[in-house]
């Protein structure tokens, strides 16, 4: 009888520790975590601890502010959407 499963994956990521610190001057990091439509990324599928996940958070809002992160995304779906009319009016020649 094994007393050890064998194959089972760590909870949290190796190569962050625990006492990791996300500096916000480092964006190249943060948008590691943060999806193509800027939503940062849950802790059940970045695999960190919650208090990583704070500290990470924290992170990404203060380097939004400070707009070395974009807030959201410019990959929005245009199609299907009418074209914008222009208010001047015109005339046929």
């Amino acid at each position: 009888m094994a007393l050890f499963k064998k194959g089972r994956r760590s909870k949290y990521r190796p190569e962050f520790s625990g006492d990791h610190f996300f500096d916000y001057k480092d964006p190249v990091t943060l948008t590691r975590f943060v999806s193509e439509g800027g939503k940062i990324t849950p802790a059940r599928i970045s695999k960190l601890s919650l208090n990583q996940q704070k500290k990470l958070g924290k992170a990404i809002k203060k380097a939004r502010n400070l707009s070395l992160l974009p807030v959201g995304s410019l990959a929005y779906d245009t199609h299907g959407y009418p074209e914008l009319v222009s208010p001047q009016p015109f005339s046929i020649d």
